[in-house]
């Protein structure tokens, strides 16, 4: 390369972080992995390097900056054991039963999920195992929101995901395993941790959190602050599933939290006119709150 063209493309290096840094709600928090052609280390290689964290740290690690201060979280679900109906506990075992051993699954664009760190942007140990699970609604249909997340998105603000999604019918659809990170909430965080993935956006709590949206009733197609509510069969889906991600994470009731809860903007509202009283008496029979 011609010296004098070397401080041109640092420039252009340097313009090109700076871009990196816009991010929306949905935005993917740092996952992305380049390779430049024939072995030679490209521009993009360059770039990448500066937006993932070293694997190996060299010297000591910078503490990252805590979450601002959030409303802390009151769980709706109290512990429970009151005589269940048994036949609603045995559908909703052999609910949890289907998604065990035979659930639907849809495979979903790469671009709209990522891995989970073991460490953060900073060098320092990060916990990757699902410890909280984060309640959405789709807004509009549950096809409509599987349609965006097949759909490759390579700007990092088009970029969301989730778990799984249950339709108002009880249909639940896995999306991702529960080992990889899905898009569903940009800056946030719960009782006070998140994890900082990307040193140019703030934390989130992706990388510690299962996310699961509920298709939204037809009179909820709006940003209204309530609508009809949620189907039984949603909330029976909903349970069922739980009770797997329950069974194979230290996820206790008190981290089943929504999405208003964790987010930082206060702009989320999601799942609007959630009725916990229905979900409860769902893991109480399941044998979840005693």
């Amino acid at each position: 390369m011609n010296r004098r063209h070397q401080p041109l493309v640092l420039a252009a290096v340097a313009v090109g972080v700076i871009g990196l840094g816009g991010l929306g709600w949905l935005a993917r928090d740092g996952s992305v992995q380049l390779a430049g052609a024939g072995g030679r280390r490209s521009l993009l290689d360059l770039l990448d390097e500066v937006r993932q964290p070293s694997s190996q740290p060299q010297g000591a690690a910078d503490p990252a900056p805590p979450p601002p201060p959030h409303p802390s979280w009151s769980s709706p679900l109290r512990a429970g054991c009151r005589p269940v109906d048994p036949q609603r506990r045995k559908q909703l075992l052999a609910l949890a039963s289907r998604l065990r051993t035979a659930p639907e699954r849809i495979r979903i664009d790469p671009s709209n999920y990522g891995q989970r760190h073991s460490r953060d942007a900073y060098g320092n140990p990060l916990d990757p195992t699902p410890r909280l699970v984060v309640l959405h609604e789709t807004v509009y249909s549950m096809d409509s929101a599987i349609n965006t997340f097949r759909t490759p998105h390579p700007r990092d603000e088009d970029q969301v995901s989730y778990h799984a999604v249950i339709g108002l019918d009880g249909r639940v659809v896995k999306l991702l395993d529960p080992s990889q990170r899905a898009y569903g909430a940009g800056n946030s965080a719960f009782r006070g941790e998140w994890a900082i993935t990307n040193p140019t956006v703030r934390g989130s709590v992706n990388n510690f959190a299962l996310h699961v949206s509920l298709e939204t009733p037809f009179d909820g197609e709006h940003t209204g602050p309530v609508h009809s509510g949620y189907s039984a069969a949603q909330y029976d889906g909903l349970a069922a599933l739980l009770a797997v991600w329950m069974e194979r994470f230290p996820i206790p009731p008190d981290q089943i939290t929504t999405h208003r809860a964790v987010d930082l903007w206060g702009e989320r509202a999601d799942p609007r006119s959630f009725d916990w009283e229905a979900l409860r008496v769902r893991l109480e029979a399941l044998g979840l709150l005693c």
